[in-house]
């Protein structure tokens, strides 16, 4: 279906206002979606997002800004989600003992595991999207997606 049908638009749009819409629109679907997958975890997409970058980590632990500076939704409350997830036993907590005002999080074997068991479902409804662009055309969007960003 395409954009105008979608949001049951009956004048022309200029292509500049359209591929807003367009980003706009599907970046809500793919966030409506990935969010379904991850309710029966009872985690939202940006504390997932939060244990993702946690284990991105290798074992070493992040500090809060660490973890702000990599997140996709910047807007996101950080210190808010990593209490959540400490709550939840996916994240631990460590306060340095010279500095108790240096705190950084590292991801519990809990939170290793939940990621084990979500990975397969986030790889999968990624590649539903993905599969239906061929692997030039996903270079090139992901080429374009980059220069409107920069």
């Amino acid at each position: 279906m395409n954009l105008e049908e979608l949001l049951k638009i009956e004048s022309k749009l200029s292509a500049q206002k359209k591929l807003i819409l367009n980003l706009i629109v599907t970046a809500n679907r793919v966030n409506e979606e990935l969010a379904e997958i991850l309710k029966p975890f009872d985690i939202s997409s940006q504390q997932f997002n939060v244990l993702r970058i946690l284990r991105g980590q290798k074992g070493k632990p992040a500090n809060l800004s660490t973890i702000q500076e990599r997140m996709v939704n910047k807007m996101s409350n950080t210190t808010r989600l990593v209490d959540k997830l400490i709550d939840k036993k996916l994240c631990e907590r460590i306060v340095c003992p010279a500095n108790r005002r240096k705190v950084e999080i590292t991801i519990s074997e809990n939170g290793l595991k939940l990621l084990s068991e979500i990975d397969p479902l986030v790889e999968s409804f990624e590649n539903s999207y993905a599969g239906k662009l061929s692997e030039e055309e996903l270079n090139n969007l992901n080429i374009k997606l980059n220069e409107l960003r920069s």
